[in-house]
């Protein structure tokens, strides 16, 4: 099965390509960047082969996507109409979330948060929590069963980052980074500390109260572009895995096909 799994976010877009289920690149490319996101796609459709069948010349691939962001949707559709004359498929209208969700409004989870759970699960096969450092942070649960049990969202980095320039007079906007020390030396230096070690707190926290929930701690999965910047002060965590969504999009896709079958 060859696949180009696109996940659609608030900040960039990744696209990876998976030919016969294998990995060939994951890249990430800023959302607003047009001309490089083309590059990437037709890169990544080119080397898809084409099928044995076609006698159009067609290639044997599809282009699947997960999407938190309408406006990205449409570029990502234009462009794969209008550089490769292919359509894409949307997690959640075109093929399922691959997840039963036991919560209110199932159907405004976001997918990305339903294909990197499935993703999870399917590797644990128990109660897992998926937490994904993004440009929003959600941490989500998953019971010993496989269903979605429902999740927390937070403020990102950046969005805290800008809150704390936005909305006081003289703080100013720092980049997050693991600090030198436990208390900052200069006023960007405290910053930066205090929305680190609430980011890794508040993961800690939420966990907690979710073990207290299920009886047991759960495995503990995250992802996302800021996960690699707390993980090493994260020894409660079971895995680290970059681009979990990506991940997921081919998951629900081959099983929205093995269903069909």
């Amino acid at each position: 099965m060859n696949i180009i799994a696109v996940d659609i976010g608030n900040t960039n877009i990744t696209i990876g390509l998976f030919l016969k289920d294998t990995e060939q690149f994951i890249e990430s490319v800023p959302g607003k960047s047009v001309k490089k996101l083309t590059e990437t796609l037709k890169s990544a459709w080119d080397k898809i082969p084409v099928a044995k069948s076609s006698k159009e010349g067609r290639r044997d691939g599809v282009i699947v996507a997960s999407s938190v962001k309408p406006e990205w949707t449409e570029l990502i559709g234009k462009i794969a109409r209008e550089a490769l004359d292919e359509r894409i498929y949307l997690i959640g209208k075109d093929i399922p979330a691959p997840i039963t969700m036991w919560v209110d409004e199932p159907e405004k989870v976001g997918t990305d948060r339903a294909v990197s759970a499935a993703a999870a699960y399917a590797v644990v096969e128990d109660a897992v929590v998926i937490a994904d450092f993004g440009t929003a942070v959600t941490i989500d649960l998953v019971d010993e069963n496989g269903i979605f049990q429902g999740g927390v969202i937070c403020p990102g980095f950046e969005i805290s980052a800008q809150a704390l320039r936005k909305n006081t007079a003289q703080l100013p906007k720092v980049k997050v980074k693991k600090p030198d020390a436990p208390y900052g030396k200069s006023t960007a230096d405290a910053i930066n500390a205090g929305l680190y070690y609430s980011a890794v707190s508040t993961l800690q926290e939420v966990i907690r109260r979710y073990a207290e929930t299920i009886g047991r701690w759960p495995q503990t999965v995250i992802t996302g572009s800021a996960a690699k910047t707390i993980k090493d002060d994260c020894d409660f965590i079971d895995s680290y895995v970059p681009n979990l969504v990506v991940k997921g999009i081919v998951l629900a896709y081959r099983k929205y096909i093995e269903q069909k079958r």
